[in-house]
């Protein structure tokens, strides 16, 4: 899982706002127009899809908010129809994932640092260049209704806006990226054009060599990264089967759909509890843990909150005649892991610190706190915050939660170690480091997977260890979130 708030966050290096809290230098709420809750001025109804994501991205700059928990918050209170949903989706995220080419262009076009830029501008100046360059608005359109959404909250940065946006309207997405990326490195053309941070390029690189793939597989992985990612749900066994779901059968997991909704609330089975929004991906880890045979006992997911792993396996539990023990140190994830879990009697949950638990228990999940660099489709604005010193400051953490793992597991039990991310220092360095020396055995986690989906084990293999396998998923070949799991057997 994406380490949470209990892990510092940067303002990345080619910023352009304001130290967290600072009000802008400029502009501000009109003294007309309706006021909302939260003291900002309403554009027009009409306007509410560019008003939405506008507000989503300011409040991603300046409160460190995540959008895939904003903005569906957002859609579900405006009941907008799945259209107006769609293109509000698409403005918020397609406007992040290209962030840093974007401001490239703005910098060049405004003719000025973008640290002299205030937040609420900045963030009408994305949303307008991803309309203009990427997504097939009129530019007349682009440019009036999103300067109408800025003379709304901020009147006098308007012109501003609406001069920059005219600019960036005279010449095409290859002839910006011509000028934007002139006289850089390799490194440095791969990181404007796709929108990561050069040491995350790097890093992808080494990822895909380490895992065992080719690194000519780079251009394909960023591009994964910057496609809109499908909203996908999972049917809890035993309560529901996917083909009451609406949707098509993903391609991998046996209990999920991808859903054509960009409110997944407003399906039935989701509301109630009996499905859960879940990337194919992560629906996998959780599958894979419940397929391995182990003793008789209660299962436990260490690293619980938000709770789509847990909800899954609870359900199986439920099946098999066990019960879930579900553990977060967050009080906010574990509210999350309850509602996730509504709709089943078998799970118990409470505010725990994953290395305070004891056990024994037959099979244990530990999905650590990680970098997030495998859900980059979903929470691009993570690319902007994480550092390369964040993934060694989460690699002790990681080991001491997988050390605690192993410990709570009864003998013959097996542990789980997920990542939503593929980089080597938090997959396969971690569990080679912690079950070094150990009577661990490693399981051929490709084989399960291959079990469970029918595909070829090969596509998910990341490297051998023994007779055993860990197992990559990736976003430009599995289209799913970028997760790594471990398989492990306690010896009796």
């Amino acid at each position: 899982m994406p380490a949470d708030e209990r892990m510092p966050r940067k303002r990345p290096a080619t910023g352009g706002k304001p130290p967290r809290g600072q009000k802008p230098k400029s502009g501000g709420p009109s003294s007309s127009g309706r006021q909302s809750s939260s003291g900002r001025q309403q554009a027009p109804a009409k306007n509410l899809p560019r008003r939405i994501a506008w507000e989503v991205l300011v409040d991603v700059e300046t409160k460190d908010s995540y959008a895939n928990l904003l903005l569906p918050a957002k859609l579900a209170r405006t009941h907008m129809d799945s259209q107006d949903a769609a293109f509000t989706t698409e403005l918020t995220y397609g406007a992040l994932r290209q962030q840093e080419f974007y401001d490239a262009i703005i910098a060049k076009a405004a003719n000025r640092s973008l640290d002299t830029i205030d937040p609420e501008p900045l963030a009408g100046m994305r949303l307008g260049a991803h309309q203009i360059l990427s997504m097939r608005v009129p530019d007349h359109a682009a440019l009036s209704e999103t300067v109408a959404v800025i003379k709304s909250y901020a009147p006098k940065t308007s012109g501003f806006v609406n001069a920059v946006l005219r600019r960036i309207s005279e010449v095409d997405r290859a002839e910006w990226l011509r000028r934007v990326t002139a006289g850089t490195t390799e490194v440095g053309e791969q990181a404007i054009e796709y929108s990561h941070p050069e040491w995350i390029v790097r890093a992808m690189t080494q990822a895909l060599k380490g895992h065992g793939r080719q690194a000519s597989e780079l251009q394909a992985l960023l591009e994964a990264d910057n496609a809109a990612a499908k909203v996908s749900v999972s049917a809890l066994p035993g309560l529901i089967d996917r083909s009451e779901l609406p949707g098509a059968p993903t391609e991998f997991s046996p209990i999920g759909v991808t859903l054509e909704t960009a409110v997944p609330k407003n399906v039935d089975a989701v509301a109630t509890g009996r499905a859960r929004v879940q990337d194919e991906g992560s629906a996998l880890v959780a599958l894979a843990l419940a397929q391995v045979q182990a003793p008789a006992g209660t299962w436990a997911d260490l690293c619980a909150g938000p709770g789509g792993k847990a909800a899954v396996l609870a359900a199986i539990a439920t099946q098999q005649g066990t019960t879930l023990d579900a553990f977060d140190s967050s009080d906010h994830r574990v509210e999350l892991v309850r509602s996730s879990t509504q709709a089943l009697d078998n799970v118990t949950t409470r505010v725990q610190d994953a290395r305070d638990a004891t056990g024994p228990y037959a099979k244990v999940l530990v999905d650590v706190p990680c970098s997030g660099l495998g859900a980059l489709r979903r929470r691009p604005e993570a690319r902007y915050r994480r550092r390369p010193e964040d993934i060694n400051a989460l690699a002790g953490l990681q080991r001491e939660l997988l050390r605690a793992a192993l410990d709570a597991c009864a003998p013959g039990g097996v542990v789980a170690y997920s990542t939503c991310s593929p980089h080597y220092a938090e997959t396969v360095l971690v569990v080679d480091d912690v079950v070094r020396g150990t009577d661990i055995e490693i399981l051929d986690a490709p084989a399960v997977l291959a079990e469970i989906t029918g595909a070829d084990a090969e596509g998910f293999t990341s490297v051998s260890r023994g007779a055993g396998r860990y197992a990559q998923l990736w976003p430009h070949v599995h289209n799913t979130d970028g997760m790594f799991l471990a398989l492990m057997r306690k010896a009796n």
